[in-house]
Formats: C-alpha cells, structure tokens, sequence
C-alpha cells in the first residue's frame, strides 16, 4: 500500500514539475505584467541586470525542474545510463546558475529583508546541494552523489511549493506581502525536512543491507 501511495505522490511531482517547468515560458510570449510581477516597481522592470538575473533564474529554473524528476526512475537511470549523465550534467549547469541568479534578485524581494533572506538562504542551498552532488559524483561516491540530488531537486521543488502555498496565504491573510514574506521560508523548509527523511531512509536501508551482507558472510 506505501509503495503504491510513493508512486502516486511520484507521479503527481512529475506532472507538476512539467507544468511549472514550462511555465516561465509566459513571460517571453505575453505582456510580463502578472503574477509576481504585479509587485515589482517600473524602475525594477526596466533594469538590465535585474532583467538578466530574472530571466536567467526562471529559465534555467525551468529547465531544471523540467528534466530533474526523470533523474530518480530507476528504471531509466539503469537502461539509459547515458542519457541519466547527460541529462544530469544540464541539470546541474542550470541549478548552477539559475541559483546564483535567484541570490541576486532576491536582494530585490517584495517583502524587505525577511523575504530576501528567505529567498536567498533557498539559493544557496540550491547551490551547494547542487555543487556537492557534483563533487561526490566525480569522486565515485555514489551514495552520497544521490542523497544530495535529493536535497538539491526538493530546493528545485520550491518553484512547485510557492505556487501552491502563496494563493492560499494570500486568502488567508488578505494580503499579499505578508502572504510572501511567509513563503519565501515556507516554499522550500518544508521540502527540505522531507528531502531529510528521504536520504534517511535511504541510508537505513543501505545500512541494512550491508549489515545483512555481512551476516551471510559470517
């Protein structure tokens, strides 16, 4: 019954994270002046690094969370072990900077500092998860490579969480910087404390079976 409940949750991140991953496609086709936008000042709009960082940030964003699901079937990580690598190193490339790109635009949060921080401590989180998967891979610590992955796409996630945590704080407040003052912390803490019981209990089991390994031995 678990089992079957992980892979309904499974594939409902998968098609949530398709269509939030397509979703930063709107702001290069239609007028940009919606959603989170609506807060941000004409002078904001109108400048070129903020611009370049934005668009860098939901774009590689984007991608990131578009093609990371994939990264976790097992299925295909074991036939299609070329393209897991591949896919992985433009996941990485994407997290790498969509990150660094979300540390600068979150000097301009609506919300002040408390948003800021929120948003900023989220990316370089990203980052160094991210970065420490990368590591570990290189190193043939595949163990470990893995638990970060973990962590570094439950950040990625935060994309899904905002989009479904900030309409209901806005119903529920009244009021939308107070709304997103909350969920520039609440988007991503709660994602990593599941990301925590996931590597968890994957290192239980590995644990066990080594253990069990060691038993036939004996």
């Amino acid at each position: 019954m678990r089992s079957i409940i992980l892979k309904i949750l499974f594939k409902a991140l998968s098609v949530f994270a398709i269509l939030i991953g397509l979703y930063p496609l709107i702001y290069f086709f239609i007028d940009r002046r919606f959603g989170l936008l609506q807060s941000k000042s004409n002078a904001l709009l109108l400048n070129l690094s903020w611009n370049v960082g934005f668009y860098l940030h939901i774009a590689l964003g984007g991608v990131a969370l578009f093609i990371g699901w994939t990264q976790f079937v097992t299925s295909w990580r074991n036939k299609f072990p070329k393209w897991h690598r591949g896919i992985g190193k433009v996941y990485i490339i994407a997290c790498l900077v969509s990150a660094l790109a979300g540390i600068y635009i979150a000097c301009y949060a609506t919300g002040g500092i408390v948003a800021s921080s929120g948003f900023m401590s989220l990316g370089a989180i990203w980052f160094y998860t991210t970065l420490k998967a990368y590591v570990h891979i290189r190193n043939r610590q595949v163990i470990k490579h893995q638990q970060m992955m973990i962590y570094s796409y439950a950040a990625c996630c935060s994309a899904i969480t905002l989009r479904i945590y900030l309409p209901l704080l806005i119903a529920f407040f009244h009021d939308f910087n107070t709304a997103y003052v909350i969920v520039s912390w609440l988007c991503w803490i709660p994602n990593l404390l599941i990301a925590y019981l996931i590597t968890r209990r994957l290192q239980n089991n590995i644990e066990k079976s080594s253990v069990g390994l060691t038993m036939e031995r004996v």
